[in-house]
């Protein structure tokens, strides 16, 4: 058959067209040349919200939905290629070789002359074309190319869905500082467990914490009662900590007086919680129920609380 004219379907249809395409096929179609492109940009009020999720240890970028959770990816490559199957494609104003592979995962091999170029374009064409929230993979802070894209991001005040960081003497703490001066652009922070790494002496700054989530995986000497109190997150996860059950019991006693006024989820995991330990509000953890449902001292807020074998789980019920 000859080349189906899709460019010249009336807009109307166009836009038809473009809504019921898949992740993949909608990337890889605006590839294709400057004007498919830039009439899928023009759509972009009708596109899917994805996820884009930075791989730089793996020099991946993946792209995925809630619906598509398999993900589309796209390979950053640098070296010299000789494939019959190559073609070339717009991105951001380069001219770059293309070769894509059929097999699941789908990926497309992009090849740059630099990483951090190829990173930032993809993700600037990706922005143009879906509504994206921005995350990075659990590693990507140990590599080089971590801190400038993130930096040029930040100073593009493109918006993070998790950013995951790594508190090691070998990062610049200074810079990680400076991340978290940025944290109005950041929902949700995690700090991973570093078993392979010696802990670190590094305590970082929150000038505000990130606006909704922080998981922190820690067994790290800064993070104090104080530390946690001025925590402003609506959903906290905190595991490998060292809190015993007294610390537990003025945590729930800060929330009952009127602290963490925005949380909604709290989940903390210490292997120090002792169920023949001290009470937590006044019970013993070996007695309380399944699930204990406490109020703040003004009675304006309720919550149900469990304790479960090494983990205390909070969440705050609607108010009616």
């Amino acid at each position: 058959m000859p080349p189906f004219p899709l460019l010249r379907l009336p807009g109307v249809v166009l836009c038809e067209v473009f809504k019921s395409l898949s992740i993949g096929e909608k990337i890889k179609l605006s590839f294709c040349s400057k004007k498919t492109s830039a009439q899928i940009n023009s759509a972009r009020l009708y596109s899917q919200k994805v996820i884009v999720v930075l791989g730089m240890t793996g020099k991946v970028i993946r792209v995925y939905s809630e619906n598509e959770t398999v993900g589309f990816y796209i390979a950053i490559c640098t070296e010299k290629i000789d494939d019959s199957n190559i073609h070339h494609a717009q991105i951001e104003g380069c001219t770059v070789p293309v070769t894509t592979t059929d097999s699941e995962p789908i990926k497309i091999n992009t090849f740059w002359k630099d990483l951090k170029e190829g990173f930032l374009s993809i993700t600037r064409h990706l922005l143009k074309i879906f509504h994206c929230k921005i995350s990075t993979e659990r590693d990507s802070w140990r590599h080089e190319l971590f801190q400038p894209i993130l930096t040029e991001l930040f100073n593009q005040q493109q918006v993070f869905e998790t950013i995951s960081i790594g508190l090691h003497e070998s990062v610049d703490h200074n810079w990680l500082n400076r991340i978290f001066t940025y944290s109005e652009l950041v929902e949700g922070l995690e700090i991973p467990y570093l078993h392979s790494l010696p802990l670190s002496s590094f305590i970082p700054t929150f000038p505000p914490w990130p606006r909704q989530r922080i998981t922190i995986k820690p067994n790290f000497s800064w993070l104090t009662l104080d530390t946690l109190f001025t925590c402003t997150c609506s959903d906290i996860y905190i595991a490998r900590t060292n809190l015993e059950n007294k610390d537990l019991d003025e945590i729930l006693t800060h929330w009952k007086a009127g602290g963490l006024p925005n949380l909604e989820y709290l989940t903390i995991g210490s292997t120090k919680i002792k169920s023949d330990g001290d009470p937590i509000l006044g019970i013993i953890p070996s007695e309380w129920e399944d699930e204990t449902t406490i109020q703040t001292d003004d009675g304006l807020k309720t919550a149900d609380v469990q304790l479960w074998q090494n983990y205390l789980e909070m969440q705050t019920l609607p108010q009616p």
